[in-house]
């Protein structure tokens, strides 16, 4: 599944609840969902800045494809950071570089979270990003 696609079907099962209390509950469900990252990664290193949370983010390289996991002390941002991980996940670093995330907006999250939580939404997009920009400049050099 594309990375547009993906955040097709996020828009669509956003679609689906008729009131934010019903989507908060989906995005902690989601986080409850989200795979954990490994003790070991659960570093200052891993520590995504920008974060009013504390969100661990891992990263491996394997088979051409960037593949996150991630955990939060906090339900809702452990949520967030699987939706954005659910988007991204398993693509290339160039689909992930040159991706246009637009589910956020989409689906009202820009205009619901606090300042800060939407802030940290976005830290952990620049991140991921981030990452994905260093995996495809390294490639390009080997």
């Amino acid at each position: 599944m594309t990375i547009q696609e993906t955040q097709e079907e996020i828009i669509a099962d956003f679609d689906f609840f008729e009131n934010w209390e019903d989507k908060y509950d989906f995005i902690i469900q989601l986080g409850k969902e989200l795979p954990l990252i490994q003790e070991q990664y659960k570093t200052d290193e891993n520590l995504i800045r920008g974060c009013q949370s504390r969100v661990w983010l891992h990263v491996e390289y394997k088979d051409g494809q960037l593949l996150f996991t991630a955990d939060s002390d906090a339900v809702i941002t452990k949520g967030l950071i699987s939706l954005v991980i659910k988007v991204l996940n398993g693509h290339t670093p160039k689909e992930i570089a040159e991706a246009e995330i637009t589910f956020i907006d989409a689906i009202g999250l820009g205009s619901h979270l606090s300042p800060t939580r939407s802030n940290g939404l976005l830290s952990m997009v620049k991140q991921i990003k981030a990452y994905a920009l260093a995996y495809q400049a390294k490639s390009m050099q080997q």
